[in-house]
């Protein structure tokens, strides 16, 4: 199975709706399966070779096609077809061994073994100097992606990164297929929260860090180990690919993958007419797919969760600085919290697959705290009148909305991401209504999916409050959200208890490999989160997939899809 990337959702865009979405019911994750238990419809024929699989995406792609660069879901999508990770991941989310193996004494210290005669789809084979090359361009002090916390505790990257050395002393090579990484300490997910995604250096000769994300390499001649191999893109229209008969896992069976994007509108005539395999939707018209003859419609289990976000501060450049004040009262958040009927809204738009959720862990990863620890925040819209009178929000002009605690206009400037799914901005205006249900004037912005985390990320004054998503990954930890150094803490929030719980959750001198101890400091964390509230936490949905009833051996479960290599057609 695939790792799950801690990207996006960005509300991931749901991608397609819904994305990385979690869903749960209090079920173990990776043991919920339904429509066809998380299959495609698998026959028990031999797998036949040949034909064309036909793939959508509900939102155009920024095409950083490159696992280094890339910052959202609908990329991941893509990428997930034709590249690889070194090291896989099980239902249980836990790490093993795939190209590369490994072995540790201490969480600190690791030998790295990768295997031989794996190819690039350039002819190249894979050397560790390949993910030498990965974790070099990351560390770089130009690099622009947002991986740099997967490298940052090797010991000398921070060093590299600041320009006081040229060389990385944690890294080294013995030879094309070992390679030994030290961390600046142990820790119980150094392994988890290492990148292992290699660079083709090859591809990438020549071409300066800072040049890297405009470059051929990662927008329009990718060059990956997976089973499929680009051939041609159609930047944020198609991206085609075919059969990698080298893929070092087998080669595949079907011949070509044909990723487009699509109106959403239109996916249920073209499952229908039988013009489109496979893609995600939104719950919205998980009816009209069910009752299609020729598809399977598969939910399966998410880690993934919505949230309300406050702009409580900026980033500037290495770590978040707390100093907006405009949503600075807790008052005033639990008030905007209190306000919002969850449950309505979660039936309302996301037809049967959601529930509210009440902390930033989805109910499916072992860690999540139990509902009766934690504050519920349920629909309370007199309690959310009272604490605007406590802190000071009134209406002082007889208009019906309440001004600030200095008498001035006071509106919430809400943005929601804008793809083609027509529920978007309906959900985002229904949100504004329970605002301004309890006296809270509010201004709805639908911003460019391709624009929105740009400017989370550069915490955009325009961003006030906003929604947004995330799907966890294999490791739980939530420092690269939520800690303070952190760039996709959009909210940028900054708590030193915070940040200790979370540093404690990953010591071996506090934890050792005990995770009973690891989970109950981080439930602590999730109560001083919920306390402070930085963010709303809204929902958590299931995964929803539409596959067609020709394509066989598609399974999912809490970890994603299994590898297209192991897909085929049925002829």
């Amino acid at each position: 199975m695939k790792k799950r990337s801690m990207l996006w959702l960005a509300v991931l865009m749901l991608v397609l709706s819904a994305f990385l979405a979690a869903c749960s019911g209090g079920e173990k994750a990776g043991t919920k399966k339904e429509e066809n238990g998380g299959k495609s419809g698998e026959t028990a024929g031999k797998p036949q070779d040949g034909g064309t699989l036909v793939y959508a995406l509900d939102s155009s792609f920024k095409g950083l096609l490159n696992y280094s660069f890339y910052g959202d879901a609908v990329d991941d999508e893509i990428l997930q077809l034709f590249d690889e990770n070194l090291i896989d991941y099980d239902a249980q989310l836990k790490a093993q061994p795939y190209i590369a193996s490994w072995k540790t004494e201490d969480n600190k210290v690791f030998d790295f073994e990768i295997k031989k005669g794996v190819k690039w789809h350039n002819g190249d084979e894979l050397s560790v100097k390949d993910w030498e090359f990965a974790l070099y361009t990351i560390a770089d002090k130009d690099y622009e992606g947002p991986r740099f916390d997967n490298v940052r505790n090797i010991v000398g990257a921070q060093d590299f990164h600041d320009g006081k050395t040229d060389k990385i002393e944690g890294i080294k090579v013995t030879d094309d297929y070992h390679v030994q990484i030290t961390f600046d300490k142990a820790r119980v997910n150094n392994l988890d929260n290492l990148w292992t995604y290699p660079m083709n250096r090859t591809a990438f000769k020549g071409v300066a860090v800072k040049d890297m994300m405009s470059a051929e390499a990662v927008r329009t001649k990718p060059v990956g180990l997976g089973p499929y191999k680009v051939t041609k893109i159609v930047p944020g229209e198609s991206v085609e690919m075919e059969r990698f008969n080298d893929y070092f896992a087998g080669k595949p069976h079907i011949d070509k993958i044909v990723v487009k994007v699509i109106d959403p509108s239109l996916s249920v005539g073209e499952l229908k007419n039988g013009t489109l395999d496979m893609t995600s939707f939104h719950p919205s018209i998980i009816d009209q797919v069910k009752a299609l003859d020729n598809v399977n419609a598969i939910t399966y289990p998410g880690v993934s969760y919505y949230y309300v976000g406050f702009r409580l501060g900026t980033w500037d450049g290495e770590k978040n600085v707390m100093n907006e004040p405009k949503y600075a009262d807790k008052k005033l958040r639990e008030a905007m919290f209190y306000a919002i009927n969850r449950e309505e809204w979660v039936k309302a738009f996301f037809f049967g697959v959601g529930k509210p959720v009440n902390r930033p862990i989805p109910t499916n990863h072992w860690i999540a705290a139990p509902n009766d620890q934690l504050e519920q925040y349920k629909y309370n819209p007199k309690k959310a009148k009272e604490l605007l009178d406590e802190a000071g929000y009134k209406d002082v002009n007889g208009d019906g909305f309440r001004e600030d605690p200095n008498g001035k206009e006071f509106v919430v400037n809400f943005s929601h991401y804008a793809t083609q799914n027509p529920t978007f901005e309906a959900r985002a205006k229904a949100m504004a209504q329970y605002w301004e249900a309890v006296g809270l004037k509010t201004k709805v912005s639908m911003v460019d999916f391709n624009l929105y985390y740009d400017q989370l990320e550069k915490a955009d004054k325009s961003m006030e409050v906003f929604f947004g998503g995330w799907s966890t990954g294999s490791d739980p930890d939530p420092t690269p959200l939520w800690g303070s150094k952190a760039l996709w803490n959009y909210p940028r929030w900054v708590n030193d208890e915070s940040d200790k719980l979370l540093d404690e959750a990953l010591d071996i001198n506090v934890v050792g490999t005990d995770t009973n101890k690891r989970k109950d400091l981080y439930i602590q964390w999730q109560k001083l989160f919920m306390k402070d509230l930085p963010i709303l936490p809204i929902a958590e949905l299931e995964e929803t997939m539409a596959v067609s009833k020709r394509v066989q051996g598609v399974t999912f479960d809490v970890s994603g899809k299994n590898r297209p290599n192991e897909w085929w057609i049925k002829q």
